[in-house]
């Protein structure tokens, strides 16, 4: 098995923000809509959506005020165990030693992983639990 099996498309986008409110109003008024709003630690983060993009957006990490702001690409997961065991087996430039979660996204949480592409841009795998 390769890592691609696991993959059905772009899940989203992550951009961190230095404030929060005004990224979402900022995108609201490009037409998107507030996909969730979850609580991340002491921060917030937002999912806006607009067709099939989503942007993650999220306050409480170093920001870029430059060209070059945005934080990953996410590629929606079918399997993420699957999938990380098939990134490992591929040899893929691995973040993490393994999958990890955020309980607070969505209805029942994600699990992901991270690795680095040939121009140290981060991909995420993400599954969000059902």
């Amino acid at each position: 098995m390769s890592v691609h099996d696991f993959i059905t498309g772009i899940q989203h986008v992550g951009i961190p923000t230095a404030d929060l409110d005004k990224t979402m109003a900022f995108y609201e008024s490009l037409g998107f809509e507030r996909a969730g709003l979850f609580p991340n630690g002491k921060n917030r983060c937002a999912f806006m959506r607009l067709g099939n993009l989503t942007i993650e957006t999220w306050e409480g990490d170093p920001t870029n005020p430059t060209a070059g702001a945005i934080n990953h690409i996410s590629l929606n997961t079918t399997d993420v165990d699957a999938a990380f065991a098939a990134a490992k087996e591929q040899g893929l430039d691995l973040v993490n030693d393994e999958v990890q979660s955020i309980p607070t996204f969505w209805e029942k949480g994600i699990r992901f992983f991270n690795i680095l592409g040939p121009n140290h841009e981060t991909i995420e795998f993400c599954q969000i639990l059902k």
